[in-house]
């Protein structure tokens, strides 16, 4: 946190999931479970330093552990109540603009070495996925997800989507043109043009999982591909955990964002 504020950077997303001790479900925390005094407190510093603090609570079925029992209750009217208690209180404590919900790699072949697989598809998945952006609208949050499932099918993707949802295609090679661009990189980097065209504004997100050198080129990439309108920033992953043996990819994390903000103001 402190290099990202001293490298000017201005948005930090925050993946609550069971690092929060929620009072309508105190039953999620773990040991080491925030009080939503100490995030508040958090959220106040992260502010001081310029940096936007954004909610992340991932609904994907591949990504849920986070609630425990209530991850195996799936589409029932208790999953849906504790789904809205758990944005409620995020909101109330962030009072954020936007709310990431996740929702990426909800797939069979995600969970194949799983012990236990569950996924909604067709139209049970899109019904979820406008109960959960309805609960973030209520709470006056704009919400915002991983863009996997145009992936497979983006016409009904582009069809059911709302385009109040910002979007997040992730794109996490070096490959941008040339023989090593396959049918499936292809697809996943004409994508974040198709989006644009199609009025939904995009933050689109890099790595250095894969490729040190992604970041740079998916700036670059982007400013030539999508409409200047639709396009709200960039974002840098690294899941990785947080300890000082992988703080070097942390590191790498924001040296690269801030290289690639440096090319873009100065272009």
């Amino acid at each position: 946190i402190d290099r990202m504020a001293q490298r000017k950077l201005n948005m930090v997303v925050i993946d609550v999931g069971e690092g929060l001790i929620y009072p309508s479900h105190p039953e999620l925390a773990i040991k080491g479970s925030w009080s939503p005094e100490k995030l508040a407190a958090e959220l106040k510093r992260l502010r001081a330093m310029g940096l936007e603090p954004i909610p992340k609570l991932n609904f994907s079925a591949c990504h849920d552990i986070w609630l425990k029992d209530y991850s195996r209750m799936l589409s029932t009217p208790i999953y849906y109540q504790v789904c809205k208690d758990l944005i409620d209180e995020v909101c109330s404590l962030f009072k954020p603009k936007h709310f990431h919900l996740g929702m990426d790699e909800e797939t069979a072949q995600n969970q194949r070495n799983l012990m236990h697989c569950t996924i909604r598809q067709g139209d049970l998945w899109w019904h979820d996925l406008h109960y959960l952006v309805d609960c973030v609208e209520k709470n006056n949050a704009r919400a915002w997800i991983w863009s996997d499932m145009a992936w497979a099918d983006p016409e009904a993707f582009y069809a059911k989507m709302p385009k109040s949802v910002v979007q997040c295609n992730w794109y996490y090679r070096n490959i941008f043109d040339g023989e090593g661009l396959t049918d499936g990189l292809r697809g996943r980097l004409e994508m974040f043009k198709r989006m644009g065209e199609l009025g939904y504004d995009q933050v689109p997100t890099g790595s250095v999982c894969f490729d040190v050198n992604n970041f740079e080129g998916l700036t670059k990439y982007c400013v030539e591909n999508i409409a200047q309108e639709s396009l709200m920033g960039m974002m840098q992953t690294a899941w990785e955990r947080i300890d000082p043996n992988w703080m070097h990819v942390h590191d790498n994390c924001v040296k690269t964002l801030k290289d690639a903000k440096k090319w873009y103001c100065e272009r």
